[in-house]
This record gives structure tokens, sequence and C-alpha cells, in this order.
């Protein structure tokens, strides 16, 4: 159960940590270029899409780990062990979509319940930074129309 803690520990703080500085980068990189609106927007969006992305295959990688060894559980159902459903499960944990063809057992089931607060949480946190970056633009076109 220790070692299932100390993982679990490990990819919700690195996915905090990429979404930080995904984030951080974005918000630098909008002070130093300076870009009309539509295209400093859609590098927001794919910029975070890309950080979800990352956050969602390092739990894919934790997952595929934990499911080799004998020691946390196993992912049964619709599954057959490889990268590439350890990567489907974990997007549909992260968004919250759970399709419910794969189901987690033992310790893996407070992996999937922590990837689900963790997509929760960094899915809000992008929409409040593209809020954010978005009313910057509504204000600036609001103060120049007539």
């Amino acid at each position: 159960m220790l070692l299932a803690f100390l993982i679990n520990s490990f990819l919700v703080a690195a996915a905090v940590v990429i979404h930080h500085e995904a984030l951080n980068g974005l918000f630098r990189l909008g002070k130093r270029v300076k870009l009309h609106r539509n295209p400093a927007i859609l590098i927001g969006v794919f910029g975070a899409l890309l950080a979800h992305v990352v956050e969602i295959w390092l739990f894919a990688l934790g997952y595929f780990y934990m499911v080799r060894s004998d020691y946390f559980g196993m992912l049964q159902g619709n599954f057959d062990g490889s990268l590439i459903d350890c990567a489907y499960f974990s997007f549909t944990t992260y968004t919250s979509l759970g399709f419910g063809d794969i189901e987690p057992l033992g310790h893996l089931r407070f992996t999937a319940g922590l990837e689900a607060l963790t997509g929760l949480m960094m899915i809000t946190w992008t929409a409040s930074f593209m809020f954010l970056k978005m009313e910057k633009y509504w204000v600036f076109d609001l103060e120049q129309k007539p």
C-alpha cells in the first residue's frame, strides 16, 4: 500500500507541476510575443491541450507499470495489457468520461480516482486560464468600439 501511495503521489505531483509549467510558459510567451487575438487564443488552447495529453500519458505509464506488477491490482474488461489500452483508460479517467469497459481492481482503484480528481482540477485550471486570457481581448475589443 505504501508503494502505491508513493506512486500515486508522484503521478499527481508531476501532473500538477507539468500543468503549472505549461500555463506559466504560455503566460510568459503571451507577455513576450505580441499576437493578435485569434492566434494568441489558439496557442493557449493548443498549449494547454498538449499539457493535458502529456499528463494523461504520464498516468498511462503509471498504469502500465502497475498492471505489470503483482502488487497493485489489475485492469479488467476490454483490456489486453498494452500501453495503448492503458492510455485509453487514462484518457477516459482523466476526463471523467469513464466508459466503464475497463475496470480497475485493487490499488489501481485509488490511482483511477486520483487521476479523475487531478483531471478535474487541471481542466478547471485551464478553463480559468483561458477565461483570463480571453477576457484580456474582450476588454480590449470593447474599449475600442464606439
